[in-house]
């Protein structure tokens, strides 16, 4: 690019609605703010449980803690996101993150790491996983999914580089082998970090578009539809999106729940991996950047399949493409279980990035579609309560299955059964209000 073409390049960085800087922002929040402690669990596992000796079962409720948490404070971190608007609650959640890992650098008994992980937690779910979805749904309508996308973005390419440099920071699994850095550092320094970005990452976002005289999608006040079957469709989802669900009324829905628990239980795949992938690929004889590689492989799948589904879940039935990659996540656990050597390792971390990859940005859009903009933050908050049951006891059942048997297997196959049935629930969601359903009239739940 040339000098005199740096004058074009500005107008049109002008010319790009608002909105998507503010996903950026919501990326570069998840990032910081989310990546280091739940993709970075393939690494402190391992490495924790050579440093103190705990069980997988003991590392197991660390994690499960975390849900306790989701359960019994999502529905507060809603609330509070939702009085205090999002701006506030990313500066609040990413400083509570970042003093959580401070205090992490200096855990000496289980305890200590089980109320540190809630603490952690706590400020993930207030800033990463609450807010700046509130933020991306307050924005866009039309475009919904594909901004989730990019949000979701952030927390992929965190994903790539957190176990890379988390592996070659800390230097090995091993306690008695040299160490760069250590474990105590790492988290030393990504807790500083953190709390150094909360204040630049909360002033560059504005709640809502009104808020600064634009409309959602980069609309103008009145927007003429092209025909008149798309301008009815178009006034329906408007009206939809303008004024949405109250949680009250969310609660009463069938959607709501069906989605909550069809989110939890395809989710178990995930999560199981999250806390034991680690530990099992260690049980092995695999070395911590093998644990590294295969992590980086499926998060970067992720990234890429991320903006394949941003794109395709707002071109296809959202309802089936979440059934589709969801289902696709059990079937990579269970290659994971059949694998024998690395290049089939790679295999299961490719699939599940797929799966993944699509998975995220339609799930996350599914309440904005179905339940609107005026209470998504109390219905987001809500949802974690059937969730956090289902993904506090997938984890902890397989560390204990893994501490009776002395491996994990039986408990891969049974969470990967009991996810792709999750996944089929996805299937009776209905289809989202003011859109035809396939016997031509409008599905509410």
């Amino acid at each position: 690019m040339t000098v005199l073409g740096l004058p074009y390049v500005v107008r049109r960085a002008r010319n790009v609605f608002r909105g998507w800087y503010l996903a950026g922002v919501g990326a570069l929040v998840m990032a910081v703010a989310d990546a280091p402690f739940y993709w970075g669990l393939s690494i402190w596992n391992p490495v924790l449980r050579n440093a103190f000796g705990w069980t997988a079962g003991q590392m197991s409720w660390a994690f499960a803690i975390t849900q306790i948490e989701g359960g019994f404070f999502g529905p507060l971190e809603g609330l509070i996101v939702q009085k205090l608007g999002p701006r506030r609650c990313i500066f609040l959640g990413m400083t509570l993150f970042g003093l959580g890992f401070v205090l992490f650098s200096l855990v000496q008994h289980l305890w200590q790491l089980y109320a540190i992980f809630f603490f952690i937690s706590f400020g993930s779910g207030l800033s990463a996983l609450i807010a700046v979805e509130v933020v991306v749904n307050n924005w866009f309508v039309r475009y919904k999914t594909r901004a989730m996308s990019l949000l979701a973005e952030g927390l992929a390419i965190g994903g790539i580089l957190t176990p890379i440099l988390l592996a070659w920071a800390i230097g090995g699994i091993d306690p008695s082998e040299s160490e760069r850095f250590g474990w105590r550092n790492t988290a030393f320094s990504i807790g500083v970090m953190v709390i150094a970005l909360a204040v630049p990452c909360s002033l560059l976002v504005h709640n809502r578009p009104e808020d600064v005289d634009l409309m959602p999608d980069g609309d103008l006040p009145a927007v003429a539809a092209e025909s008149q079957e798309d301008a009815g469709a178009t006034r329906a989802r408007g009206r939809i999106e303008e004024q949405g669900y109250t949680l009250q009324e969310a609660m009463r829905s069938r959607s709501f729940w069906l989605i909550s628990l069809a989110n939890a239980l395809s989710s178990g795949v995930l999560v199981t991996l999250l806390v034991h992938m680690g530990l099992m690929l260690d049980d092995r004889g695999y070395s911590l950047n093998d644990i590294a590689l295969v992590s980086a492989v499926y998060t970067g799948t992720y990234a890429v399949f991320i903006l394949i589904g941003g794109y395709i879940g707002d071109r296809f039935p959202i309802k089936m493409v979440a059934f589709l990659f969801s289902a696709l996540q059990s079937v990579s656990m269970v290659v994971l279980v059949l694998s024998r050597n690395m290049e089939t390792v790679l295999i299961f971390a490719v699939l599940l990035g797929i799966g993944f990859g699509v998975r995220m940005p339609v799930s996350k859009s599914l309440r904005g579609t179905f339940f609107g903009r005026k209470a998504f933050a109390a219905i987001s908050g809500l949802s974690r309560v059937p969730s956090s049951i289902c993904l506090f006891a997938a984890p902890v059942f397989a560390g204990i299955m893994r501490d009776y048997l002395e491996t994990y297997d039986l408990a891969f196959w049974i969470i990967a059964v009991v996810s792709l049935f999750g996944s089929c629930l996805f299937l009776w969601v209905g289809d989202p209000p003011g859109q035809p359903a396939a016997e031509n009239r409008a599905i509410t739940g």
